[in-house]
């Protein structure tokens, strides 16, 4: 299993920029894939970001050219790099990894207000 610990969240203007990080502990070299979702009140979590270990990408429509995923293997953190945030972008923020496990970290609240 893994431990996941998000931090980097908060409140930013529209057009402002955030990084989240997730600090991975555990089992580390099971994991073959980690994502950063996001969940608002009644609506489902839906993805935002993947990283698979050979380092492929995919990013939901709505952040492309905007988040960027990504892994540095040696501090064992995943971060999203979040540019010209909208309105739109505000949720509660879930890492993720997977391997022959689903973990989820606690989330971290970005809202996105002028």
């Amino acid at each position: 299993q893994v431990q996941l610990v998000e931090s980097g969240g908060g409140l930013v203007q529209p057009g402002g920029s955030l990084r989240l990080a997730c600090a991975v502990s555990g089992s580390i070299f099971s994991i073959v894939s980690m994502a950063w979702y996001r969940q608002v009140p009644g609506k489902q979590r839906e993805l935002v970001a993947a990283i698979t270990s050979d380092g492929s990408t995919n990013y939901a429509d709505s952040v492309k050219g905007r988040f960027t995923i990504s892994r540095d293997n040696a501090k064992n953190t995943v971060a999203l790099q979040m540019n010209s945030l909208k309105p739109e972008d505000t949720a509660v923020y879930y890492c993720n990894a997977r391997g022959y496990f689903n973990a989820w970290g606690q989330g971290t609240q970005v809202t996105v207000s002028s």
